[in-house]
């Protein structure tokens, strides 16, 4: 059984709401309006936080991509140049930050470098993300711990060996296990929503999932197979330029998907039985009259009438 972990007072694990994250990634396109206003429409929602992603470009672009040629809604440009386009920095998230605590929001990162990491860690968020394309930098999972904040690791892309191995760099205290198929978008048949159960029964600790997948059905059956957060990615309108985009959900979808996951969470219940005030009309109407007749009363039916 997983244990728990608190987010800045919330408590993540079996037996507590489902902790909500609005993934905005890099889906503001380095404008910083549209950050601004996925936060007001992602906290007007009811999520629980929203998640960026924090890169230093210099180290994180291969040096064989710097140089290759992309088309953008901004003209032609190298890899590298993009990529610092669509960066925020700290003016933009000091910004960010302002608009989360005003608006009663959460936020935090993906950390894909050691320096984000610090550059994050500034701004004293809750927790950690480690995305699945960093779960075998072993220096960044390791220097991530040293921080002794709550660590959210994704797992897609990974195999088990590699998610052992990264899991034994972080302290299980304080990690949250994100199950996750990195597809954008990600077809039905590859989103293993049994993992849940399963990184559940290996690690111990809080498991998530991270859904990529069109539409909303999927991540809440994600919630019967035992997921304890939901991460989403959001976006203003799917059509925008950039990769994650088809895979988001937009204002009408996400204002949707929490309703039907709090009334999920309603509708599993405590797994304990009882009797609901509800259900004594028809207790005493149907059951009391089957307990009232004597044990050997013949029945007799005279007509298939009588049977209706």
């Amino acid at each position: 059984m997983a244990n728990t972990v608190n987010l800045a007072g919330k408590t993540i694990g079996a037996g507590y709401p489902v902790f909500t994250i609005a993934e905005i990634g890099i889906n503001h396109n380095g404008d910083i309006d549209v950050a601004l206003k996925l936060i007001e429409l992602a906290a007007r929602a009811g999520f629980d936080a929203v998640k960026f992603q924090k890169r230093t470009p210099v180290l994180c672009v291969p040096l064989d991509q710097r140089d290759v040629i992309r088309s953008t809604p901004w003209g032609e440009m190298t890899y590298m140049e993009y990529r610092e386009k669509v960066e925020f920095g700290v003016n933009e998230y000091k910004i960010i930050d302002r608009m989360c605590k005003a608006s009663g929001i959460l936020w935090f990162a993906s950390c894909w470098d050691i320096p984000s990491v610090d550059f994050i860690e500034a701004f004293d968020t809750p927790c950690f993300k480690i995305a699945s394309a960093c779960l075998t930098n072993d220096d960044l999972l390791n220097y991530t711990r040293k921080k002794k904040r709550p660590v959210i690791l994704s797992t897609g892309m990974s195999t088990m060996d590699e998610i052992k191995r990264a899991v034994s760099y972080l302290d299980r205290r304080n990690l949250l296990l994100a199950h996750t198929t990195s597809t954008y978008p990600c077809d039905v048949k590859e989103l293993n929503l049994r993992m849940i159960r399963t990184l559940d029964d290996q690690f111990s600790c809080p498991v998530g999932y991270s859904g990529h997948e069109n539409g909303r059905l999927m991540t809440l059956v994600a919630m019967g197979a035992g997921a304890m957060f939901i991460e989403r990615h959001i976006t203003l309108d799917k059509n925008m330029w950039g990769s994650d985009q088809a895979a988001s959900l937009c204002p009408d979808e996400f204002v949707a998907l929490i309703k039907e996951i709090r009334d999920v969470e309603r509708g599993l219940g405590d797994g304990r039985k009882c009797i609901y005030e509800s259900e004594m009309p028809a207790l005493n109407k149907l059951r009391t009259r089957q307990n009232c007749r004597p044990r050997k009363e013949k029945i007799h039916v005279s007509s298939v009438s009588e049977l209706n």
